[in-house]
């Protein structure tokens, strides 16, 4: 009997309001990155998440960048989140939990996920709030990037800072730390489906 090839772990989103338009295409697995979001900073952080998190991750997006970057930012979570949980499939075979604790420099973030088709962030990474900008990313916009990904993606996510002092390093942190986590939980590790409920 002919084994049936594994599904293809894919999703792709698009977006649209009166506020942005945004397309994003996301796969488990290696290959180039395109990432255009009109936000330089955010771009080099979601190519954090597609590098060290081994998807190949395509987003475009255009959105009201001279009113604030929250409804590009925000929009492009939901949208990634969509993606990702289309690509997980019905979950048999991963890994579902992941962890990772990573450093850059004095900055230590710490990430742990659990696809469990239930939404929960908790993120206690002590940013300053208010309007407190790395090359016009609004630092403010991190927790509320995550809280849209774990929403539409249905996982749950505890985000914590160990310690840090430049805003830089911290959230680049935080994003290498997530997509660590992120690569370990989807991992393959056979066929059965990672709950005892027989859904995730």
């Amino acid at each position: 009997m002919a084994r049936r090839a594994p599904r293809a772990r894919a999703g792709r989103v698009a977006r649209r309001t009166r506020e942005t338009d945004v397309a994003v295409e996301l796969a488990l697995g290696e290959g180039a990155s395109s990432i255009a979001t009109g936000l330089p900073f955010f771009d080099h952080m979601l190519d954090q998440v597609a590098r060290h998190g081994r998807l190949v991750l395509r987003v475009r997006a255009t959105g009201d960048l001279q009113v604030d970057a929250h409804h590009t930012v925000e929009d492009v979570g939901i949208a990634l989140g969509e993606a990702l949980r289309e690509a997980l499939g019905d979950k048999a075979g991963l890994a579902r939990y992941g962890h990772a604790l990573v450093p850059l420099d004095e900055a230590l973030a710490e990430a742990v996920v659990d696809l469990s088709g239930r939404p929960h962030l908790t993120f206690e990474a002590g940013l300053p709030s208010g309007k407190r900008f790395i090359g016009g990313f609004d630092v403010d916009l991190t927790q509320d990037f995550f809280q849209a990904l774990v929403n539409h993606a249905r996982l749950c996510l505890h985000v914590r800072v160990r310690s840090g002092r430049n805003l830089h390093h911290v959230v680049e942190a935080i994003f290498k730390a997530v997509a660590r986590a992120l690569r370990a939980a989807t991992v393959r590790e056979g066929t059965a489906l990672p709950s005892t409920k027989g859904v995730l």
